[in-house]
């Protein structure tokens, strides 16, 4: 009986401490989140000097928002010591109503009667009309930390104008949602270069947008006068939900910050006639064919035992895009820890696993006169096609590109700024 009351009063012991220790991690993790600013928000605690009685031309889209959800445009548009003069769109425009893919023409924004320029229509670059009457050039958009998200180079682009045109840049610097310490993927090879890939950076980053702007700026020569306002407070290591900032849709197929998660390597499945999932309540977690056995795929997939993801057999009717309207099978991506998972070598494993299990029905897009085929551009490069279609594995792929990355990732250790 003594030994039973001893261990009574442990347990009630503990029952008082450990709910302290947590209240108190609870309390840090708050404070961390308070603490944390984006750039946009330093901006305006502390930075308006650098716009104060300016002409400011704003690339944007909806995910520019201060702590309250307000837009960046209806901030600095209202703000008595700035004159917002004009407004750029990127791929999806700036209130983010256009679908992947379709062009942008000029138009005026309804609310504040601001003209509003396509960087996503006849041109991709500002040209000097469209810069007419402006003293600086601010960029605030929500970056995924893939290679091939067509915003960073928006960004390029519009560094090229400001140099040539001689205004300044300003970048404000907002998280990678896939955080910043893992780097993975190919580098890209210049000779497939667009404008879902434009420079010499693996498929995953790891880098902030206010970071990749040093980057480009330095390295590919552009040459502009740079400045980015740096949040404050945020850790690499921190997942996007770590920050406190409230997910608002970069693009729209990508809804959740889950879809971010995987994208760098399910969004390979586009470079393919496999259904990526677009036209689905989750654009890139659903894969799938009407030739696919998703039983089958799950399980080759699980067989893998790739480190934080399982696969779940799933069945979907896209409501757009590849294969609408038509039943399809694969498989549902679940990802079981964001820390360990990989979603490159996902992704490949993925590809090379429905060639394997379907070669009269998967293929690759079609080749354009060059011989470079849409998955060439999303990959980087054309020899990981050709390693698919020739049988190697997925370690003779990884082996291959793993001296790049780590070129690449010793250049990159210059330009970190957190």
């Amino acid at each position: 009986m003594k030994k039973w009351g001893i261990f009574l009063t442990l347990l009630l012991m503990l029952s008082f401490v450990l709910p302290g220790a947590q209240a108190t991690n609870q309390n840090k993790s708050y404070e961390h989140r308070q603490n944390f600013k984006t750039g946009l928000q330093r901006l305006l605690d502390q930075e308006m000097s650098v716009l104060k009685g300016k002409n400011v031309g704003l690339i944007t889209n909806p995910t520019g928002i201060d702590r309250n959800l307000n837009s960046i445009v209806d901030v600095l548009y209202n703000h008595p010591d700035i004159e917002l003069k004009a407004l750029y769109g990127p791929e999806h425009g700036v209130r983010g109503s256009a679908q992947a893919g379709q062009y942008v023409e000029f138009y005026t924004d309804p609310k504040t009667g601001l003209p509003v320029y396509s960087l996503y229509g006849a041109t991709k670059k500002p040209t000097p009309e469209m810069l007419e009457g402006i003293d600086v050039l601010v960029f605030d958009i929500q970056d995924v930390g893939t290679r091939f998200y067509t915003y960073i180079y928006t960004m390029a682009y519009a560094m090229e104008a400001a140099k040539e045109n001689n205004i300044p840049f300003v970048v404000l610097d907002r998280p990678n949602p896939l955080g910043g310490e893992q780097v993975e993927g190919p580098v890209l090879d210049p000779a497939y270069s667009s404008f879902v890939g434009l420079y010499p950076i693996p498929l995953r980053h790891g880098m902030t947008v206010g970071e990749l702007a040093n980057l480009f700026n330095e390295e590919f020569d552009i040459g502009a006068d740079l400045k980015v306002v740096e949040m404050k407070g945020w850790k690499r290591s921190w997942a996007y939900e770590d920050s406190g900032l409230e997910w608002v849709l970069p693009s729209p197929n990508m809804p959740t910050k889950d879809t971010a998660l995987v994208y760098p390597g399910s969004a390979l499945i586009e470079g393919t006639n496999v259904s990526e999932g677009r036209g689905t309540t989750k654009p890139f977690e659903l894969i799938g064919a009407p030739f696919i056995n998703g039983d089958d795929l799950a399980k080759k997939l699980n067989d893998e035992a790739l480190p934080g993801i399982k696969f779940r057999s799933a069945s979907f009717i896209p409501a757009s895009s590849k294969h609408v309207g038509k039943l399809s099978h694969g498989v549902e991506i679940h990802v079981t820890d964001e820390k360990l998972f990989q979603p490159v070598l996902s992704g490949i494993t993925l590809v090379k696993a429905i060639h394997d299990l379907y070669p009269n029905d998967f293929h690759f897009r079609a080749e354009d006169s060059k011989g470079i085929s849409f998955f060439d551009l999303l990959i980087g490069n054309g020899w990981v096609r050709d390693y698919i279609k020739s049988g190697r594995s997925v370690d003779e792929i990884v082996a291959r590109y793993n001296d790049e990355l780590e070129e690449f990732k010793k250049l990159r250790a210059q330009y970190l700024l957190y």
